[in-house]
């Protein structure tokens, strides 16, 4: 029995990073409020997902599936980028959630491949005000496996939280100081294009090649977006992955307060069938208490 130990670095302020720059957890219980997570069904044809969900998901699969000899990487460079179009744009927290985070999905026609674990990079629109170059690329980890969340494997998918900075002398939020491409990302419509590049990464890769690995997932805010890769390629699409797979996925997730709690209706589905495989955590940090009785 292999064990694969996944640690996500990027803390809830933002799951981007531009390349080249510089808690204990509880049993997951039932809350009292329902946590706002990610409806897909007034973004994506109806047709579209029936007819996709009915389909095995192994059209874009390696030969062997666990095989990572022709991982994509990198196909789509700064001077010569990827052209996506904004498929919907959802805000996927409450209102007491600190901050604001967004479930974005683009759609690529199935000309821009990527496997669970890997990044896009995102180049927003403008110039940066100190020279008048284009901005820099930022990364952001893909949010959906091969397949898209409408399992077409046309669409990929973004978790993206908002970037502000509070000015403690203007007592407001300082929009000179804001996240240019979080923001950027968070305010697009249907429709809108994005330049994009990569796919970046094969560090995150699942070894799939051994059906028994464990895998334990920790992740902060939206630090959770490649484990949804990995879950639903796991749990909920139809792919070879899938059927083989025998041992367990264990998922911890932090965040301040159950109306930031991210997917969470997905992660139940899948613990609620998958009893003896999926295992998650959550640790609320302003909710709950350490074992001395103060904040965790």
């Amino acid at each position: 029995m292999k064990v694969a130990a996944c640690l996500i670095a990027a803390l809830s302020s933002t799951s981007a990073f531009v390349p080249g720059s510089s808690g204990a957890f509880g049993r997951t219980q039932q809350l009292s409020e329902t946590p706002f997570f990610v409806d897909t069904s007034d973004e994506i044809p109806e047709a579209a997902i029936t007819s996709a969900t009915s389909l095995k998901q192994d059209f874009l699969e390696a030969e062997p599936y666990w095989s990572q000899d022709a991982v994509p990487v990198n196909v789509y460079k700064n001077k010569a980028p990827f052209t996506g179009q904004i498929v919907s744009t959802k805000r996927i927290v409450g209102p007491k959630a600190t901050g604001e985070t967004c479930h974005i999905i683009i759609n690529h026609n199935g000309d821009f491949p990527y496997w669970e674990g890997q990044s896009w990079g995102v180049i927003p629109p403008g110039t940066r005000e100190k020279d008048g170059k284009p901005h820099s690329v930022r990364l952001y980890s893909i949010a959906s496996s091969r397949y898209g969340d409408d399992m077409t494997g046309k669409t990929g998918s973004l978790c993206v939280r908002r970037a502000t900075y509070w000015c403690p002398e203007l007592q407001a939020e300082d929009p000179a100081k804001k996240g240019i491409c979080s923001n950027f990302l968070c305010d697009t419509s249907p429709g809108d294009e994005i330049s994009m590049t990569g796919p970046a990464g094969k560090v995150m890769l699942m070894p799939e090649k051994d059906p028994e690995t464990d895998y334990i997932m920790v992740a902060t805010g939206t630090g959770i977006a490649p484990y949804r890769g990995f879950v639903r390629r796991l749990f909920t699409e139809n792919t070879p992955a899938g059927e083989a797979y025998k041992g367990t996925a264990w998922l911890f997730l932090g965040v301040a307060n159950s109306d930031a709690l991210l997917y969470d209706d997905e992660w139940q589905t899948v613990l609620k069938e998958y009893p003896n495989n999926f295992k998650l955590d959550y640790a609320l940090s302003r909710e709950q208490n350490n074992k001395k009785g103060g904040k965790m």
